[in-house]
């Protein structure tokens, strides 16, 4: 029968010894007090196949408070991360070595807590991350998915705070939040570890993140220095060419009214079609104005739909052949290869993902 409790790794409570016995260092009280200042949340959540539930208000308070109750139960404060720079990523038992490595502890050991305050790694952490939560969610131990929810309340604030990829944090909350609604739904089939409360919570606590982040507005910055549109055509056209991602070309064209006329270049979106995608998808797609040219601007936002976009990071996770060791390439490893450039791939979210499926 499988145990369902909280994960028998996790650090547990702490506790101090008294005359009368032991007792918790923090009483409950001050704790779900807290909690229940931050998760005073009025969202109602669809369980019911007919995608509706009405609570009066006397249950709606109380199933509340459970659920407040049980999630602080979980501390999903508390993490566990190793924060190793490297992890030895092996799948089977040796006489050496028993056991193997699952996704779970990879997630756990790999400090991607500290990655998400590298600019060149963000994207990569994001992108992992909305992996996990459409199709690797539940394969996690409890352990990993309180590091997992934790590292996405860090990233929330992140962007909260500085304001910069608040697109690509909404898409990763809106996958999240299917996924969560889908496995709520089929709690009796036992998909989820933990207490449910915990889980409606989480999902009502992604509700407030994604309110927070359609609230969010930028604040413009005054500043009596050389601006984005003092600079000349050709390098304003240059910023434009550097762009790999066609939302950020669209963004950028809504500054100015010069760069609006810069990114609807046909020649540009072609170029993009061409970095991303081959030739003979595109005979495929093909999307032609009442002149007979090609509308290169929508054939990229329709190849999007049917084909996947080739992916740019910063810096990557990569993978030694000859260790098998998984690193970040700035920390490095301590390989015993004779050429160890030779044995380094370069490993992309999914690959990670597909390093650990046996």
């Amino acid at each position: 029968m499988p145990f369902l409790g909280q994960d028998w790794r996790s650090p547990g409570w702490s506790w101090i010894k008294t005359e009368d016995g032991w007792k918790r260092c923090e009483s409950c009280s001050q704790k779900l007090e807290r909690e229940n200042n931050r998760c005073n949340i009025s969202h109602s959540i669809i369980l019911n196949s007919e995608d509706e539930e009405i609570f009066n208000n006397e249950e709606h308070e109380y199933a509340s408070k459970k659920r407040k109750k049980d999630h602080f139960r979980n501390d999903t404060n508390t993490q566990s991360f190793y924060r190793e720079k490297w992890i030895y990523v092996h799948k089977e038992s040796t006489k050496e070595r028993h056991g193997y490595c699952t996704l779970g502890e990879a997630f756990n050991r790999l400090d991607f807590s500290s990655a998400i305050q590298d600019i060149r790694r963000f994207n990569y952490v994001v992108k992992l991350l909305q992996l996990i939560a459409k199709s690797q969610l539940t394969s996690l131990s409890g352990v990993a998915q309180k590091n997992y929810f934790n590292i996405l309340d860090k990233i929330v604030q992140k962007v909260l705070d500085d304001h910069h990829n608040p697109r690509l944090i909404k898409d990763l909350l809106q996958d999240l939040s299917s996924t969560l609604c889908i496995l709520i739904r089929g709690v009796g089939k036992s998909v989820l570890v933990g207490n449910i409360n915990i889980w409606i919570c989480r999902l009502e606590t992604i509700l407030t993140w994604q309110q927070q982040l359609q609230d969010l507005q930028m604040t413009k910055q005054v500043n009596n220095g050389l601006t984005l549109s003092d600079l000349p055509l050709h390098m304003l056209n240059n910023i434009l060419y550097r762009f790999s991602d066609g939302w950020d070309i669209i963004t950028l064209g809504q500054v100015t009214p010069t760069l609006y006329m810069l990114s609807e270049d046909r020649q540009l979106w072609k170029k993009l079609c061409q970095y991303h995608f081959a030739e003979k998808q595109f005979c495929r797609h093909l999307i032609l104005s009442e002149k007979g040219h090609i509308e290169w601007k929508l054939m990229y936002f329709a190849l999007q739909k049917h084909y996947p976009a080739k992916e740019q990071y910063g810096d990557t996770l990569h993978f030694c052949r000859h260790c098998s060791i998984l690193f970040w390439k700035d920390s490095g490893h301590p390989c015993t290869a004779a050429d160890p450039d030779s044995c380094f791939t370069p490993v992309s979210p999914q690959h990670f993902i597909d390093l650990f499926k046996f």
